[in-house]
């Protein structure tokens, strides 16, 4: 694999994931078929910028180190989930191209504070199973409103032409404390009204995103912002290279919890 730009400067695409339970790592069902689908159908990547739920943190960063650790982030879980492994390395080039990107927004480089977590090696290794492709995470600043993030989203827009792919990971609607064990594919009310909003405007007006912050089941569908947040970042690269986020895979889960995803530019 090069360590170069497409020469042609087309844009990589961009995906936003619903990684659910981390146990998705070990499964293989309709949305992790969906993520190999997906892995096996863009350009060889330069790296991945991966925007994880999981690193919600009051500063933004992202990794750069050569090997990041693997952050087994959860508890609770069986041990063959705890001895998975994905060594993917990093790209301290990449991580300090992020950083000269957004500038003057100011990125520090992380080299030993972080590493990747669930969000993100339960996603990538069914996108690219062999842990070849380098990988980056980015921080999210928990103590930047919404708007900082959609202005950061847009301002990572450049790294598409640079090979840099952008996977962000979480899930739109995340409300652990109403899960409900007895419904696997199941969603109350709330969590389709949020799901079928948030798919609407995305497919017309991703840059508006924040638009659902008044939707009357935000409350319930976001009651912590750290799940919500990554799909801005997607948003902001559809908004700003005027197109429009096209669905990956849809449904529910436990009925708290939404497994929509989308992409951006991917064939």
């Amino acid at each position: 694999m090069t360590d170069t730009a497409d020469p042609a400067g087309s844009l990589m695409p961009a995906v936003f994931v619903g990684h659910g339970s981390p146990m998705n790592a070990l499964e293989h069902n309709r949305y992790t078929e969906a993520w190999r689908a997906f892995g096996a159908s863009v350009p060889a990547p330069r790296a991945v910028l991966a925007i994880s739920a999981h690193w919600y943190t009051n500063a933004t960063a992202v990794t750069a180190m050569t090997r990041p650790r693997i952050i087994h982030d959860f508890y609770g879980f069986p041990d063959e989930l705890f001895a998975f492994d994905y060594p993917a390395p990093g790209h301290p080039g990449v991580a300090k191209l992020v950083a000269h990107t957004v500038a003057p927004v100011w990125v520090g480089l992380d080299l030993d504070s972080w590493g990747l977590d669930h969000g993100t090696w339960s996603v990538l290794a069914h996108m690219f199973p062999d842990a070849d492709v380098p990988v980056v995470q980015l921080s999210l600043n928990a103590l930047q409103p919404l708007d900082y993030h959609l202005d950061l989203g847009a301002r990572l827009a450049p790294l598409r032409r640079e090979g840099v792919l952008i996977v962000a990971s979480g899930n739109i609607v995340h409300n652990l404390q109403r899960i409900d064990w007895s419904r696997p594919g199941g969603a109350y009310d709330w969590n389709d009204r949020f799901d079928e909003a948030a798919s609407a405007l995305l497919g017309e007006r991703p840059g508006d995103i924040l638009e659902l912050a008044d939707h009357d089941d935000f409350g319930l569908a976001v009651p912590t912002p750290d799940h919500f947040i990554p799909l801005v970042y997607v948003a902001a690269l559809a908004a700003t290279a005027g197109e429009t986020l096209d669905v990956l895979v849809a449904g529910p889960t436990f009925g708290s919890i939404s497994m929509t995803g989308y992409t951006l530019g991917a064939t």
